[in-house]
Parts: structure tokens; C-alpha cells; sequence
């Protein structure tokens, strides 16, 4: 019986199972978009779209039947500065508000075809035993990065890990896609700071106006972010540093997904500024993770963008959607799924019987 893997041994046996997606079904699947009833490229990115999901998959024809989005919930220390409009207690509430089915996120997921699974990294307040509640709790919210370390490295490692775990656990039962959401009272904020630290951008250019707040709130957290930076100064080549430093329990469980997802060739959807700064978390530990993620939608947050370019991602919506929780993520698997299906159900000029470009004869003379 072999030793049970602690998390530094789990993240890395993870990270060397990363390897490159498929070039060899991509280019099968490639080649089918040119035979099917249509001219070529005239469905656009979906026909790219289905190409990529074929090199992440490995399959020619991929079918993405099971599908998941994760929504990881926690609470920042840094909210003690005045960083948000709400109150750290909401995190709590609208954990028993996925829990019911009453978010917006139970909506779309429902829309999509996917379950919602619902996970405490480290929520301040009691949220209770329900089964349907995976809890990790890596602590009562992360400590106020201005004044040090959110967490220890120790702590970033085991948030990884568990968004490792999660993905083993829903592979085994047959995974196909998975989302990444999140819920956190002051989570733009330690957001915020990652994609600056990562982006080299000032955190004035990345800081946004999360839920809403005002003038006096942003200048708030504009400074908090600037603070974290300079008291922290995490090295953004080093993601379990940059993590620990100035993360969240919640960013690290994400960006465990995103390197779990990758090692197992599952496409991995990206949601809004927090999971995007989830992925840069997630490849900065291994930058091949990028290959594996999908960008569901542009959010107007400023440091989404930034973040969208660092990954080089392309995302397929643009609906000004800033709420979070894996809402754009289940609206982006809509397309994915659409596209596959395309891809794997439409005739071909053979089987239609329909005379392709190749197939016409120029007249004469």
C-alpha cells in the first residue's frame, strides 16, 4: 500500500503530468470541420473552439457530457480596510444561497447541463454541515495582506492541493468540463494584486470597482493593493509564493483545479477576474496550464483584461457580466458544448450526399 501523498508531493506529481495537448486529434478534427456541410470557417471561432477542445481532449469527436463548475467561497483579512460595500457575512449567506439554488449561478449552471459544486476553502463565519457542502476550510479567512502573508506557504499549498483533489475525484466519475467560480467579500482585492504583481501594470491600472463602491471605497483599495505589494513583495515567477502572499483560500482551490485539469486533460473554463487571477496563479506554477483553459467571457473589471492578455486568451463573450460565482464560465460552456456537437454531429458532404467545392467541374471554353 503506498503512502498517502501529502500536498507538496501531490502538487508536484501533478505538475509533471502536465504535457502538451493533442496535436494529432486536433488536426483530425481539423480535417472534419473541412468535410462537413458547410463552407469553410463559415462558423468561425466555434470551429476553432471545437479544434482546441479536440487537442485538450484527445479526442477527435469530444463529446462533453459531464460537466462541473467549481464555486470555491472564502473571506480576505484585507476587508478590514475598508475595501468593500459589503459585509464580510455575505460570503456565509450566499453560500447557503448556492446551497438552496437561489444564485444566479444555479440558473445558468442548470442551463448549461452542469452540477454546481459548492466548497468552503475558508469562510469567516459558521456555514454549517450540509452534505451537499464540501468543506475544507483552510482557515476563518486569510489574514490582512497589507500587514504580511495571507497565508503560510504551508496553507497556499494545501488550497492547491484540494483543487487538485477535486478534479481527481470528478474525473473518476467521469468529467468532461469543468468550471472554475468563486465567492469572497474582498476577493478583487487580493485579485487585484496578483495580476498587478504578474502583469508588472500599477494597481491603480488593475483595481476595479468590485461590488460597486465608490470614490472613497476604490482609493481605499487601491492603496491596500499597493500596500500588499510593497510590505509582501511576492515574486510572480513563484506561484505558490505569489499565492500564499497575497492570494485567497479560495483563489488557491481554483488554481489547484486549473493545474488538476490540465494533468488530466479536461478543458477548464475561465470565469471573471478572480478566477482569472486563479489562472495566472495556476501557471506560473506550470505555464503549460494555459493550453488547457478556455476564457468564457471579458469582464469590465480592468484587470481582467490584463489578465486575459497575459494568459493570451481570446474570451467568446463580451457581455459587461462582473458578478462572478462561474456565471460567464456556465454561459461559456454552453458554446463549448455547442460547438463539439457541431463538430461531432453534423453530416459530411459523403454522407449528405451534397456536392462539396471540390467535387464542382469549371465548364469548358
Amino acid at each position: 500500500m503506498s503512502a498517502p501523498r501529502g500536498p507538496r508531493d501531490l502538487i508536484a506529481q501533478t505538475i509533471e503530468e502536465i504535457g502538451r495537448p493533442d496535436e494529432s486529434a486536433a488536426n483530425d478534427a481539423a480535417s472534419r470541420q473541412g468535410q462537413l456541410t458547410k463552407p469553410p470557417g463559415s462558423l468561425g471561432r466555434l470551429e476553432e473552439l471545437a479544434t482546441r477542445l479536440a487537442a485538450i481532449t484527445g479526442q477527435p469527436r469530444p463529446r462533453l457530457e459531464q460537466r462541473v463548475i467549481v464555486v470555491a467561497a472564502a473571506d480576505h483579512g484585507v476587508t478590514a480596510r475598508g475595501v468593500s460595500a459589503y459585509p464580510a457575512e455575505v460570503t456565509g449567506q450566499m453560500v447557503a444561497n448556492f446551497l438552496a439554488g437561489g444564485a444566479a449561478i444555479n440558473v445558468l449552471a442548470d442551463h448549461a447541463g452542469a452540477r454546481v459544486r459548492v466548497v468552503d476553502a475558508g469562510v469567516a463565519t459558521d456555514t454549517g454541515s450540509d452534505p451537499r457542502l464540501e468543506t475544507i476550510r483552510l482557515g476563518p479567512g486569510t489574514a490582512d495582506m497589507t500587514a504580511g502573508p495571507a497565508m503560510s506557504r504551508e496553507l497556499a499549498e494545501r488550497a492547491l492541493a484540494a483543487g487538485i483533489a477535486i478534479v481527481e475525484d470528478e474525473r473518476a466519475a467521469g468529467l468532461d468540463l469543468v468550471g472554475c467560480g468563486e465567492m469572497g467579500i474582498g476577493n478583487t482585492t487580493s485579485a487585484a494584486a496578483i495580476i498587478s504583481a504578474v502583469t508588472g501594470r500599477p494597481p491603480a491600472t488593475v483595481t476595479g470597482r468590485g461590488t460597486g463602491i465608490d470614490d472613497a471605497t476604490h482609493a481605499l483599495k487601491v492603496d491596500a493593493v499597493e500596500t500588499a505589494l510593497r510590505v509582501n513583495r511576492p515574486d510572480p515567477a513563484d506561484g505558490v509564493e505569489l499565492l500564499a502572499k497575497v492570494g485567497g483560500f479560495e483563489i488557491g482551490v481554483l488554481a489547484g483545479v486549473y493545474l488538476g485539469a490540465a494533468a488530466r486533460g479536461v478543458p477548464a473554463m475561465v470565469d471573471g477576474v478572480i478566477s482569472g487571477s486563479a489562472a495566472l496563479i495556476a501557471t506560473a506554477i506550470e505555464p503549460n496550464v494555459r493550453e488547457y483553459l478556455i476564457a468564457s467571457h471579458r469582464s469590465p473589471e480592468p484587470g481582467h483584461t490584463a489578465t486575459l492578455e497575459a494568459l493570451q486568451l481570446d474570451p467568446l463573450l463580451e457581455l459587461d457580466m462582473r458578478l462572478g460565482e462561474g456565471t460567464g464560465a456556465a454561459l461559456g460552456m454552453t458554446i463549448c458544448v455547442a460547438a463539439c456537437r457541431l463538430l461531432d454531429e453534423m453530416a459530411t458532404f459523403e454522407e449528405a450526399g451534397v456536392a462539396d467545392s471540390d467535387s464542382v467541374v469549371e465548364p469548358e471554353g
